[in-house]
Protein backbone atom coordinates (compact mmCIF):
# COMPACT_ATOMS: atom_id res chain seq x y z
CA UNK A 1 0.00 0.00 0.00
CA UNK A 2 1.59 3.27 -1.15
CA UNK A 3 1.42 6.22 1.82
CA UNK A 4 -0.63 9.03 0.89
CA UNK A 5 2.23 12.16 1.18
CA UNK A 6 0.41 15.35 3.21
CA UNK A 7 -0.51 18.36 1.22
CA UNK A 8 2.44 20.82 1.37
CA UNK A 9 1.56 24.32 2.04
CA UNK A 10 1.91 27.09 -0.66
CA UNK A 11 3.65 29.97 -0.61
CA UNK A 12 4.16 32.63 -3.35
CA UNK A 13 7.68 34.81 -3.05
CA UNK A 14 7.84 37.68 -5.11
CA UNK A 15 11.01 39.42 -6.30
CA UNK A 16 10.91 42.91 -7.35
CA UNK A 17 13.81 45.05 -8.61
CA UNK A 18 15.53 45.95 -5.52
CA UNK A 19 19.43 44.19 -5.41
CA UNK A 20 20.36 45.37 -1.66
CA UNK A 21 20.52 42.04 0.35
CA UNK A 22 19.88 39.76 -2.96
CA UNK A 23 22.56 37.77 -2.28
CA UNK A 24 21.78 37.20 1.62
CA UNK A 25 17.77 36.71 0.61
CA UNK A 26 18.35 34.17 -1.41
CA UNK A 27 20.49 32.27 0.56
CA UNK A 28 17.64 32.55 3.00
CA UNK A 29 15.04 31.36 0.76
CA UNK A 30 17.24 28.64 -0.08
CA UNK A 31 17.82 27.68 3.78
CA UNK A 32 14.21 27.95 4.62
CA UNK A 33 13.17 25.52 1.20
CA UNK A 34 15.18 22.94 2.49
CA UNK A 35 14.66 23.26 6.47
CA UNK A 36 10.79 23.14 4.90
CA UNK A 37 11.11 20.70 1.80
CA UNK A 38 8.33 18.11 3.60
CA UNK A 39 5.60 21.09 4.02
CA UNK A 40 5.90 23.24 2.17
CA UNK A 41 6.84 24.40 -1.68
CA UNK A 42 7.65 28.33 -2.92
CA UNK A 43 6.68 29.30 -6.37
CA UNK A 44 8.71 32.05 -7.34
CA UNK A 45 7.48 35.68 -9.20
CA UNK A 46 9.83 37.63 -10.88
CA UNK A 47 9.21 41.32 -11.81
CA UNK A 48 10.47 42.37 -14.93
CA UNK A 49 12.86 45.13 -13.03
CA UNK A 50 13.96 41.53 -10.84
CA UNK A 51 14.19 39.87 -13.74
CA UNK A 52 17.46 42.77 -15.34
CA UNK A 53 18.72 42.52 -11.63
CA UNK A 54 19.60 39.27 -10.73
CA UNK A 55 20.80 38.88 -14.14
CA UNK A 56 23.24 42.32 -13.07
CA UNK A 57 24.27 40.11 -9.79
CA UNK A 58 24.38 37.33 -12.03
CA UNK A 59 21.78 35.93 -9.64
CA UNK A 60 19.14 34.46 -12.05
CA UNK A 61 20.42 30.85 -12.42
CA UNK A 62 21.03 30.06 -8.87
CA UNK A 63 17.12 30.83 -8.36
CA UNK A 64 16.24 28.98 -11.24
CA UNK A 65 18.26 26.06 -10.39
CA UNK A 66 16.88 25.58 -6.52
CA UNK A 67 13.55 26.60 -6.84
CA UNK A 68 11.79 24.62 -9.86
CA UNK A 69 8.34 27.20 -10.07
CA UNK A 70 9.56 30.34 -11.10
CA UNK A 71 7.79 32.70 -13.85
CA UNK A 72 9.31 36.00 -14.94
CA UNK A 73 6.29 39.00 -15.11
CA UNK A 74 5.25 39.65 -18.73
CA UNK A 75 2.25 42.09 -17.70
CA UNK A 76 0.41 42.88 -14.38
CA UNK A 77 -1.91 39.78 -15.05
CA UNK A 78 0.82 37.53 -16.90
CA UNK A 79 1.31 34.89 -15.08
CA UNK A 80 -1.90 35.61 -13.44
CA UNK A 81 -0.84 35.67 -9.61
CA UNK A 82 -3.42 37.44 -8.31
CA UNK A 83 -6.07 35.32 -9.27
CA UNK A 84 -4.09 32.24 -7.53
CA UNK A 85 -3.37 34.52 -4.57
CA UNK A 86 -7.34 35.71 -4.05
CA UNK A 87 -8.35 32.23 -5.07
CA UNK A 88 -6.84 30.85 -2.03
CA UNK A 89 -3.49 28.67 -3.92
CA UNK A 90 -1.10 30.38 -1.25
CA UNK A 91 -1.13 30.64 1.91
CA UNK A 92 0.61 34.34 1.76
CA UNK A 93 2.30 36.65 -0.58
CA UNK A 94 5.84 37.13 -0.23
CA UNK A 95 7.24 40.28 -1.25
CA UNK A 96 11.13 40.01 -0.89
CA UNK A 97 13.34 42.41 -1.36
CA UNK A 98 10.28 45.03 -2.24
CA UNK A 99 11.28 48.05 -3.88
CA UNK A 100 10.71 51.46 -2.79
CA UNK A 101 8.83 51.47 -6.24
CA UNK A 102 6.83 48.79 -5.10
CA UNK A 103 6.31 49.90 -1.09
CA UNK A 104 5.18 53.82 -2.54
CA UNK A 105 2.83 51.19 -5.58
CA UNK A 106 0.99 48.96 -2.61
CA UNK A 107 0.53 51.64 -0.12
CA UNK A 108 -1.20 53.88 -2.77
CA UNK A 109 -3.53 51.06 -4.63
CA UNK A 110 -1.26 51.09 -7.65
CA UNK A 111 -1.41 47.69 -9.41
CA UNK A 112 0.50 48.12 -12.66
CA UNK A 113 2.94 45.24 -12.04
CA UNK A 114 3.34 41.69 -11.57
CA UNK A 115 3.95 41.64 -7.79
CA UNK A 116 2.06 45.04 -6.96
CA UNK A 117 -1.26 43.96 -8.49
CA UNK A 118 -1.18 40.75 -6.52
CA UNK A 119 -0.74 42.22 -3.30
CA UNK A 120 -3.56 44.72 -3.91
CA UNK A 121 -4.97 41.86 -4.94
CA UNK A 122 -4.26 39.23 -2.01
CA UNK A 123 -5.14 42.20 0.79
CA UNK A 124 -8.39 42.41 -0.76
CA UNK A 125 -9.18 38.57 -0.54
CA UNK A 126 -7.87 38.54 3.38
CA UNK A 127 -4.75 36.57 2.13
CA UNK A 128 -1.81 38.15 3.98
CA UNK A 129 0.95 40.08 2.24
CA UNK A 130 4.32 39.65 3.87
CA UNK A 131 6.78 42.57 2.99
CA UNK A 132 10.74 43.14 3.24
CA UNK A 133 11.44 46.46 1.96
CA UNK A 134 14.79 47.55 1.46
CA UNK A 135 14.22 50.91 2.35
CA UNK A 136 13.56 50.14 6.05
CA UNK A 137 13.99 53.10 7.84
CA UNK A 138 15.66 56.56 7.48
CA UNK A 139 19.98 55.94 7.71
CA UNK A 140 22.79 55.31 5.24
CA UNK A 141 23.46 52.04 4.30
CA UNK A 142 25.72 49.63 2.32
CA UNK A 143 24.92 47.72 -0.41
CA UNK A 144 27.40 45.00 -1.94
CA UNK A 145 27.58 45.46 -6.06
CA UNK A 146 28.15 42.15 -8.38
CA UNK A 147 31.69 42.99 -8.53
CA UNK A 148 31.63 42.89 -4.51
CA UNK A 149 32.58 46.39 -3.14
CA UNK A 150 29.81 48.69 -1.57
CA UNK A 151 28.44 51.04 -2.45
CA UNK A 152 27.10 54.19 -0.21
CA UNK A 153 23.28 54.57 -0.12
CA UNK A 154 20.58 57.12 1.72
CA UNK A 155 17.20 55.96 2.58
CA UNK A 156 15.31 59.33 2.51
CA UNK A 157 12.81 60.05 4.59
CA UNK A 158 10.18 59.68 1.92
CA UNK A 159 11.03 56.03 1.48
CA UNK A 160 11.30 55.58 5.32
CA UNK A 161 7.71 57.43 5.41
CA UNK A 162 6.17 54.61 2.73
CA UNK A 163 7.29 51.85 4.54
CA UNK A 164 5.84 53.63 8.08
CA UNK A 165 2.16 53.81 5.95
CA UNK A 166 2.60 50.24 4.82
CA UNK A 167 3.22 49.08 8.47
CA UNK A 168 -0.28 50.39 9.42
CA UNK A 169 -1.76 48.71 6.52
CA UNK A 170 -4.52 45.58 7.23
CA UNK A 171 -2.99 41.95 6.60
CA UNK A 172 0.26 43.38 5.88
CA UNK A 173 3.41 42.20 7.91
CA UNK A 174 6.71 43.84 7.37
CA UNK A 175 10.18 42.73 8.11
CA UNK A 176 13.18 44.82 8.73
CA UNK A 177 15.66 41.90 7.08
CA UNK A 178 16.17 38.41 5.78
CA UNK A 179 16.55 37.39 9.45
CA UNK A 180 13.38 38.53 10.62
CA UNK A 181 11.32 36.99 7.71
CA UNK A 182 13.06 33.59 8.33
CA UNK A 183 12.61 34.01 12.11
CA UNK A 184 8.88 34.64 11.57
CA UNK A 185 8.18 32.02 8.83
CA UNK A 186 9.47 29.22 11.37
CA UNK A 187 6.89 31.22 14.12
CA UNK A 188 3.79 30.98 11.48
CA UNK A 189 4.94 27.37 10.57
CA UNK A 190 5.02 26.27 14.12
CA UNK A 191 0.95 27.53 14.35
CA UNK A 192 -0.11 25.95 10.94
CA UNK A 193 -1.36 22.81 10.69
CA UNK A 194 -0.24 20.65 7.53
Amino acid sequence: MSEVKPKKLKIAWGITGAGDKIAEIIETMKDLKSQCQDKVEFDVYISKNADTMLKFYRLDEEVKKNFPKVWVEANSNSPFLAGMVQSGKYEFLLIMPASSNTVAKIVNSISDTLITNAALMALKAFVPVWIMPVDYKESIIYTKLPNGKDMKLRVRKEEAEQVRKLMQTEDVHVFENPAKVREGFLEWLKTVKT
